[in-house]
């Protein structure tokens, strides 16, 4: 399970901000592959990975490249997702602290493939600690001639710049980023046209999450073939996963799509290593807050893209939050709601008035006597108007856990009705 590293590959040097050392251990090998092999080799080599978007659509990266590199107009910007502002996740704050200089590199590999000069990296705001870190790794790396006019001898510029987002979980949404990043409202925008088309100051505009873009050298140094034979059939390579709540062992975990299932997340020694304190499982939460409900019965599904959602569930952001049976379901849903009330920009009323209005059933729900058989009926209702009418992914996926876990806890949400 954890003999394969490719995103936690010297993730333990004594200094990972220092570009000289990673130089010396080969990095920019694959940047200069990618210079020698040219644009169209690159994206080839990332369809044939099959290296989905680790950001939570789980968008074809290899497409995405594709679809920007049609585009002629210049210049094209490279921006970096790296917001991560979803609760229970924290696998891109590993990279930009442990292995930063493996970002640095996929960026610069698609200013080659763009022909562009600068990068973007928007990072969370509550992220203070790390934008020093990667202010830092951004000086080392021009010093080491990795950023800057002239990489590495070869005459091809690119750098990148840091922006630091306002605590906002709606500028995690691509086109919200986008906007916040040229000193906007961080709000979604209407598309089409789409980002490839019409981004970031109006230009065409990549945007990826930080652990798809740290997997671009990976794919690059040992081609495409072989990365999708690490992993899954329909998805290459491996993922990070957040583990979280009353595990033993908490951590950041790197494992080969489709080789692990839910159970040996939670339960394997190498992962983490059961219930805290001997607590039964009573179910997980994957993906985030906007991810669904897992219940024990589903703990046999392999962790793939397409096994999970299968299952009803999704990989999302990464995040596997195992709760124990002290966790009223009630009481967990209404703190999902609380954070979507709070983190609503407000722009549609789907989003903006459904999720207080959820939140208030949810506490009818919880208290014995206040709810009627017309309760559930009601929020059902609310679900599936803020699923249908959001105005973008927030609003959508609000409700995500709240509708799987009424199917898995059906007994919780009708035993206190009148």
């Amino acid at each position: 399970m954890q003999g394969v590293r490719i995103l936690k590959e010297g993730a333990d040097v004594p200094d990972p901000l220092d570009a000289g050392a990673y130089l010396a251990r080969g990095g920019y090998s694959a940047w200069r592959k990618a210079l020698e092999a040219g644009p169209e080799a690159v994206v080839g080599e990332l369809k044939a990975a099959k290296l989905l978007g680790r950001g939570g659509a789980a968008y074809p990266a290899g497409n995405k490249w594709g679809q920007l590199l049609e585009i002629e107009a210049s210049p094209k910007h490279i921006v970096c997702n790296a917001d991560e502002g979803e609760p229970g996740t924290f696998k891109d704050r590993f990279i930009m602290e442990r292995t930063p200089f493996r970002l640095i590199e996929g960026m610069a590999i698609a200013g080659l493939v763009f022909g562009s000069e600068t990068g973007y990296i928007y990072v969370r705001g509550e992220y203070r600690r790390v934008q020093a870190g990667l202010l830092r790794a951004f000086a080392s790396a021009r010093r080491a001639g990795l950023l800057g006019r002239d990489i590495l001898g070869s005459g091809r510029p690119f750098d990148i710049a840091l922006v630091s987002g306002a605590g906002a979980y709606v500028c995690g949404e691509n086109s919200a980023l986008l906007n916040s990043t040229q000193g906007l409202a961080g709000r979604p925008r209407i598309k089409p046209p789409h980002l490839a088309e019409v981004g970031l100051f109006g230009a065409p505009t990549l945007v990826n999450n930080v652990e798809t873009l740290a997997n671009v050298p990976p794919v690059v140094s040992m081609g495409g073939k072989a990365f999708l034979e690490i992993g899954h059939p329909d998805s290459g390579g491996t993922k990070l996963v957040c583990l979280s709540g009353h595990v033993a062992r908490p951590g950041v975990y790197e494992v080969p799509l489709g080789s692990v299932t839910l159970r040996d997340a939670v339960y394997s020694p190498e992962l983490g290593g059961g219930m805290k304190g001997g607590g039964r499982l009573k179910f997980l939460h994957l993906g985030g807050q906007s991810g669904a409900i897992a219940h024990p019965g589903q703990l046999d599904t392999p962790y793939s893209y397409s096994d999970l959602r299968k299952a009803g569930l999704s990989v999302g952001s990464g995040a596997v939050v195992a709760l124990d049976e002290t966790v009223p379901i009630l009481d967990y849903l209404a703190a999902v709601a609380r954070f979507f009330v709070h983190e609503s920009c407000g722009k549609c009323c789907p989003c903006r008035d459904g999720n207080p209005a959820v939140l208030d059933k949810l506490l009818e729900l919880a208290d014995p006597g206040r709810a009627g058989p017309e309760t559930l009926e009601a929020l059902k209702s609310l679900a599936f108007v803020m699923t249908e009418a959001s105005f973008c992914g927030l609003g959508r996926t609000a409700t995500a856990a709240l509708r799987s876990a009424w199917k898995a806890f059906p007994e919780e949400f009708g035993r206190n009705a009148a």
